[in-house]
């Protein structure tokens, strides 16, 4: 059984907001459900992420490193998986944090990029195969 069901994000602007998640999402394998007032996306047995407007207008962007809101990290297949999320998520207007990259601080083998959206909400497409075993 799975522990995390679903996560709920709050943008600024939902419209926006889903004019950014959507094509990611979509590149990610999940299917769009739209609600009366906001969009989830779900995938086999992942989580389910939610958008939801902000209730009161003018409270965003988030900023990284307050309370609240770090990143959510989506592990990929492949380095050629990153660099491709990573250009759908800029051509959705997604600004860039970290262009795909090594991370030897986490490991070896660890590559990833960080982007963030119009309401500074973060994320993160990452690959980080397991060691080889001899």
């Amino acid at each position: 059984m799975l522990i995390f069901d679903h996560l709920g994000v709050t943008v600024d602007n939902l419209p926006r907001g889903i004019a950014q998640f959507d094509p990611v999402m979509q590149a990610l394998g999940f299917t769009r459900l739209n609600a009366q007032a906001s969009v989830s996306w779900q995938r086999d047995d992942e989580p389910e992420l939610i958008l939801f407007p902000a209730r009161d207008t003018g409270t965003g962007p988030h900023r990284h490193g307050r309370a609240g809101w770090q990143h959510l990290a989506f592990a990929v297949d492949s380095r050629a998986e990153v660099d491709r999320l990573h250009a759908i998520a800029t051509d959705a207007g997604w600004s860039v944090v970290r262009e795909p990259k090594e991370y030897p601080r986490f490991s070896d083998r660890y590559y990833a990029s960080f982007v963030e959206d119009d309401s500074g909400i973060r994320i993160e497409f990452m690959h980080n195969p397991p060691r080889a075993t001899h």
